[in-house]
């Protein structure tokens, strides 16, 4: 006796049809997420940052993988900048590496440095770090 028929194909097209929204939904999450992060505080008036604190931290991929060689794991550079607007205020940059030493050498490059951040007008508080601004 075989299984399947039309209402298994229907279920089997079903999840395929689903799980190819959810890719694609992350996909276009994603092209957003880094929109938002290129745009964000364009226009916010700047002023003189110096980065204080640099790390590195290595990101776990939690997400197992159906083949070992594709690791989604990978170092997060992080540079932790301090500004006065109009009291001393901190934020943050970060940036993902594939390797550790690249990571470190990026993140030991810019300690010490003299940049501009964007302040949010509104809030103080709120400042980015532009890569353009690196």
């Amino acid at each position: 006796m075989r299984g399947g028929g039309a209402g298994t194909r229907f279920w089997l097209i079903a999840i395929a049809l689903a799980a190819g929204a959810v890719i694609l939904v992350g996909i276009c999450k994603g092209i957003v997420e880094d929109w938002i992060e290129r745009t964000r505080g364009r226009k916010w008036p700047t002023v003189s940052a110096v980065i204080e604190v640099v790390s590195v931290a290595f990101m776990e991929d939690d997400i197992p993988s159906p083949k070992a060689d594709l690791d989604g794991s990978y170092y997060k550079a992080t540079l932790t900048y301090t500004y006065k607007n109009p009291e001393q205020q901190m934020g943050d940059y970060s940036r993902d590496f594939a390797e550790e030493d690249e990571a470190k050498a990026w993140a030991n490059s810019y300690k010490g440095e003299t940049v501009k951040v964007h302040v949010d007008p509104s809030d103080p508080t709120r400042s980015v770090l532009r890569e353009e601004d690196l």
